[in-house]
């Protein structure tokens, strides 16, 4: 690949690549990178489409907004062009309705994959599903002016593209639940000090930063990232034994490995 293919851009998603580091950026700031069903679709395609030599993937939306969230047009009766409103969704049978949330959710998913690390770089609003689309990447550097919210009560809704796991992981059930029952926005200082943010910087040295970061992850080996994060990411459901056990496993796939040793 030449540096910066573009490798997808469509329906407010650019993927490009530059060697190890992929970047997904969100390319409508005229609607603070609202979303939609085609967008997931969008940054699902994305996830399928990265070559096999990406190791970091920094997510980012153009403008003063990182995301505003689910653009509002999804409840009126209309809906997108092309699309089943939300209501019309709702009026159908149940099942149906589940595997269609359950599409949408694959968008935020593979952010998580041992294979990856990702990285969200998040400026301005992160509302709703914008705040869950930021909490689906393991690391996030955030700008001062950030504004996380979790609105979707206030619509008589719940969190349901995957935000609710990470969230409570990171800060705590109470906290988590005073957070999207209340609506309230979650700005720079609370969302570092509660591990949100990862690191706080000026607006104008967002990308810069996230690029530093993309850096420093990519100086240890593939490898050993790649068990490092399965080890961590499997720590929250194991019991302290549980871990120790697979700690040994991983030392001993690494040592084995370094050692040229092959089952």
């Amino acid at each position: 690949m030449t540096l910066y293919d573009s490798v997808l851009d469509k329906d407010g998603v650019q993927l490009t690549v530059d060697d190890a580091v992929a970047t997904v950026t969100l390319t409508n700031p005229a609607q603070r990178n609202a979303q939609s069903p085609a967008l997931w679709r969008a940054l699902t395609e994305a996830g399928r489409a990265l070559p096999g030599s990406v190791r970091v993937v920094v997510l980012r939306g153009e403008g003063k907004s990182f995301s505003a969230g689910l653009d509002r047009q999804a409840f009126t009766p209309e809906g997108f062009d092309g699309e089943p409103s939300f209501l019309d969704m709702a009026r159908g049978p149940e099942s149906e309705l589940d595997a269609t949330i359950a599409e949408y959710q694959e968008a935020f998913t593979w952010w998580r994959r041992n294979d990856i690390v990702s990285v969200a770089a998040v400026q301005g609003h992160a509302i709703g599903a914008g705040f869950q689309l930021a909490l689906a990447c393991d690391l996030r550097i955030v700008a001062e002016d950030v504004q996380f919210a979790m609105r979707e009560t206030s619509l008589g809704l719940v969190p349901d593209l995957t935000g609710t796991h990470p969230l409570v992981n990171l800060v705590g059930y109470a906290r988590a639940l005073e957070i999207c029952a209340t609506g309230r926005f979650v700005y720079a200082e609370e969302a570092e000090r509660t591990g949100l943010a990862n690191l706080v910087v000026p607006a104008g040295e967002l990308d810069a930063a996230a690029r530093d970061l993309a850096g420093a992850l990519l100086a240890a080996p593939r490898d050993a990232v790649v068990e490092t994060k399965a080890l961590l990411s499997g720590a929250v459901s194991r019991g302290y034994e549980e871990q120790r056990i697979a700690e040994r496993a991983a030392q001993g796939r690494r040592l084995r490995d370094l050692a040229g040793i092959t089952d």
